[in-house]
């Protein structure tokens, strides 16, 4: 008996694959009023030093920049922003060579999901809208007066994790895996398909 064809999913890592920077400081930058964001860096610097020198987990320092800016927010108010950054903010970050490779898998029928470690609040809105059929992404704890905590809800999707959830998604169905990322959080990731590209994106037309 022939077995059935794998189903062929696309993973994209989201800052500096599909865009050309980092998202989240932007993001945070749309959210706080300027002597606060200046206030809120200069009191996380410590942390910011323990992570440039691989002292403190890119998780650990994470939640705390998330603690500082966003808890107390309300859901609501951190979902209209979101959806703000994901339209007028997002589209002027990407990278050309992303968009195009998006649409050669799209044309092929693939299912495209993007993994990221960003805040799904920004990224699934504008992913969604783009033509991704899914979004594994950050998701952020809400307290019981609706309110953010600044916590993860879940895990922060990076490394190990991203490829935790990529197969949780998909299950123990057959699938043929191009991933596409840019530093070592995409490590696990890339490990485990069958066509990996860091930092590059093939052209037009070319499969693995």
């Amino acid at each position: 008996m022939t077995a059935p064809p794998r189903q062929v999913v696309a993973a994209f890592d989201f800052d500096g694959t599909v865009t050309h920077r980092e998202t989240l400081s932007a993001f945070l930058w749309q959210v706080t009023v300027p002597w606060r964001f200046a206030l809120n860096t200069l009191l996380l610097l410590p942390t910011l030093l323990g992570y440039l020198l691989r002292l403190i987990p890119n998780s650990v320092a994470k939640e705390r920049l998330l603690r500082r800016f966003l808890a107390g927010m309300s859901r609501e108010v951190l979902a209209r922003e979101g959806e703000r950054f994901a339209h007028e903010r997002i589209p002027a970050l990407l990278r050309p060579q992303a968009v195009t490779r998006l649409a050669w898998h799209r044309r092929q029928g693939h299912r495209c999901v993007v993994v990221s470690a960003s805040i799904e609040d920004y990224v699934a809105p504008w992913a969604l809208a783009a033509g991704f059929d899914a979004v594994i992404a950050t998701r952020l704890e809400t307290d019981g007066a609706g309110r953010v905590t600044g916590r993860y809800d879940g895990g922060n999707c990076y490394g190990a994790e991203k490829a935790r959830r990529l197969r949780a998604l998909f299950g123990e169905a057959a699938v043929e895996l191009y991933a596409y990322g840019d530093s070592r959080g995409d490590r696990e990731m890339l490990a485990m398909a069958d066509h990996a590209y860091y930092r590059e994106m093939p052209g037009e037309g070319k499969g693995g």
